[in-house]
Parts: structure tokens; sequence; C-alpha cells
């Protein structure tokens, strides 16, 4: 490791890989270490080195095989250089075994120390590993980080330009919330008006407005009305359209029509316009006066309905009648060529209005011989009748008759006594 130069990057594979390779060649030395120390190796050895010797001394007889020739102490000179190179072959002998013994230390020495720096060199390439982990690991959050910071104030502008929006969005929300509850409140309230008064828009131009009417009818015996009518005879409601005229910029009527025309509207015009231009130019709050004839219109058509109605009942008895609206009056066909002109009072026969005789007149030849004065006299005493006889059609109309009749016969009685 001191070797490698310290301006060059490691490369841990490289180095694991020689390290592989060492351990390949430590478990190598190993096993031949192993092998040279087992006991019966040693003694192969030994005995290699015993044959060996004994080869030679075999040699050295074989080169001095007569042993005959040599004297004593020539023998005694040979024993001891025989001795000699045996000492010699022992001294080598174990010369060479403690060599072995020196080389056996030396390498268990040498495995050892090779094991320990392995184990020392594993342990350093695995925190080297961890420490470039890591250093990956901060490097890659150090990037983070600046990405993040570079972006932080992208979002954080998103983020206010969102909140703006929602908080916009919200406002309009609730704009639209507000008008959405006022116009079913409106709608409501056009609904409630339509089903209590019947009145309903159909077109409007800016000059002309279309109104759909309908005009609910009081039952008469609700109201306490002198007038007896079958319920099967009294409608509950009735159907117009009025056709009306304002005046440009403004809601103020100015002229109007109604459909069907059955019911006399000229009247109340007259009097919505004298309305409108009696207050045009005064500081007072007045009521529109298309308020006014609306409402008018509808009580009109009422009153006209029910007088309808009283008169259609009425002709169902022995006598006629006709209904004039124009001019508020009913006149009364009555037996031997008399009509009766009676006035409705103002909201007969809805309220308790008494009925009033305005003029009679002979209607055929027959009754041509009738004076006027003796109309004139039955007109004043029908005029006088009990309010309780006036308030009911038919029964006014019999006491007409009645009345009619008796001063008939005080005329004819005061005639003939004139004759006398």
């Amino acid at each position: 490791m001191d070797s490698v130069p310290s301006s060059e990057p490691l490369d841990l594979d490289t180095i694991r890989s020689e390290l592989r390779e060492l351990e390949e060649i430590r478990n190598n030395c190993n096993d031949d270490m192993v092998s040279e120390m087992c006991p019966s190796d040693s003694d192969q050895l030994l005995k290699d080195c015993a044959l060996q010797l004994e080869s030679k001394v075999e040699q050295i007889m074989c080169d001095c095989s007569d042993f005959s020739f040599l004297g004593i102490e020539d023998l005694d000179a040979f024993v001891e250089h025989l001795k000699e190179e045996l000492n010699m072959a022992e001294a080598e002998s174990a010369k060479i075994s403690s060599e072995i013994e020196v080389l056996t230390r030396n390498h268990v020495e040498d495995f050892t120390k090779l094991e320990s720096d392995n184990e020392l060199l594993n342990c350093s390439l695995d925190f080297m590993s961890s420490q470039d982990v890591e250093k990956g690991k901060g490097h890659a959050c150090r990037e983070e980080q600046l990405n993040s910071t570079n972006s932080l104030g992208e979002c954080e502008f998103e983020v206010l330009k969102l909140d703006n929006q929602v908080e916009e969005n919200k406002v309009m929300l609730k704009s639209l919330q507000d008008l959405d509850s006022i116009f079913k409140r409106i709608d409501a309230v056009e609904q409630i008006e339509d089903a209590l008064s019947g009145l309903k828009v159909i077109e409007f131009d800016g000059v002309y407005i279309r109104l759909s009417l309908r005009t609910y009818l009081p039952k008469l015996e609700d109201l306490l009305c002198p007038q007896k009518i079958e319920d099967a005879a009294e409608p509950s409601e009735v159907n117009h359209e009025l056709l009306i005229e304002v005046v440009n910029g403004s809601m103020e009527l100015k002229n109007a029509e109604i459909f069907p025309s059955d019911v006399y509207i000229n009247d109340i015009i007259d009097a919505a316009n004298a309305f409108r231009q009696l207050f045009s130019h005064s500081t007072m709050e007045t009521r529109s006066s298309l308020e006014w004839f609306v409402r008018k219109v509808q009580d009109r058509i009422i009153l006209c309905t029910m007088r309808r109605v009283v008169v259609k009942h009425a002709n169902k008895s022995r006598h006629s009648f006709e209904y004039v609206d124009r001019d508020e009056t009913i006149v009364a066909h009555l037996v031997g060529g008399i009509d009766a002109f009676i006035k409705l009072s103002q909201g007969w026969p809805i309220a308790k209005s008494p009925l009033k005789v305005l003029s009679l007149k002979s209607s055929d030849h027959h009754s041509k011989e009738i004076s006027l004065s003796f109309l004139c006299k039955v007109e004043e005493v029908v005029n006088y009748l009990d309010i309780d006889v006036q308030l009911n059609l038919l029964t006014f109309v019999e006491a007409i008759e009645k009345i009619l009749v008796e001063q008939m016969r005080i005329e004819l009685h005061s005639d003939s006594t004139s004759k006398i």
C-alpha cells in the first residue's frame, strides 16, 4: 500500500482482485507447509538420506573390496575414515534438518503475518468502500440540496401564484354562489307570486309587456254574500292576457288591452294615466301606476265574473237579466214589458252593497200606455225598500214587480173612482 503513489486514485476493485490472488497463493503455501510438516514425510526424508549414505558406503566398499591386503593399521585408518564420512553425513543431515526447521518456522511466521495483513487489508478495503458510499451519498445529498435550493425559489413562486389563483377562485366561487342564491330566491319569489297572484310575464321588448293573468275567484258563500249560487255554477279561476304599453325608459302605464275583452278596463286605464300625471312632478314617493293598474284589473275581473255568475244563476228564474259591464248595470226584463235598469253598487255582489233602480222603461207597444209619472213613482217606492231586500237580485226584482202590480191597481182604482 505504501508503494502506491498518493496522486493516483485507488482502484478498489483491482486491489480486491490482487488480494484474492494473494489468498490463493497463501492457501497453496499453507497446503505445502502442512505436507512438509507431516511426520511421515520427515522420516521419509531421513530414510532417503540414510539410503544415500549407505549407497555411498557401499560404493566405497566396492572400491576398496579387497580388505585382505590391508593391514591392521590400514583397516583402522579406513574405519576412521568411514566414521568421519558418517559424521560428516550426520552433520550435514542435522544441518539440513535445522535449515528445514528454520524455513518451516519462517514460513509459519510469514504465513501468519500474511494472513494478518490480508485481514487488515480486507478491513481497510471495507472501510474505504463504506467511506466511498458515504461520500457518494453525501455528494448526492449535496447535489439534491443544491437542486432543492435552486428550485426552492421557483417552487415558492409557483406556490404563491397558485395561492393567489385559489383565492381568486374562492372569491369568484363566493360571488357565483351569491348570484345563484339571489337567482334562486328571485325564482322562488316569482313562483310564489305567480302561484298567489297568477301574474306571469310572457314577453317584454322594452315598450310592450304581455302578461298572463290568472285570477282566482272567491266563493260567495265564504264571503257571506246574500246571493245563493250553486257550487257547480261558480268557477274557481279565470285566465286573461294583458298587453300593456309603457312609457319609454320607465314602467309607467301608457295604454293596455285585455284578451278576451269581456272586462271593461278603459276607465281603469284613464285613472292610471291620471294617477301618473298627478304625481309625475311630486317629490313624494308613489307606487307605480303599472302596479296599481294590474291590481285594479284583477279586482275588476273578480267583480265582473262574480256578477255574471249571479246574473247567469238569476236567468234560471221566470225573469230575464242582462249584465252591462261598461255601465255596471243589470237590465231586468219584467212581465208586462217593463225593463228595470238596476245600478250596481261598488263591490256588489261581494260586498254588502244595496241595489238601486235607475229607471223603469216600457219595452213593447203594450206597455206604451204606462205613463212616465207612474214609472217614476214606482222607482221612488222601490228605492225605499228594506236594505235586506236590496241586497239580493232576485228578491229585489220580485219586490219591484210586486210594487208595479200594486201601483197599477192603485192607478186603476183611482181611475175608476174618478169616472164615477
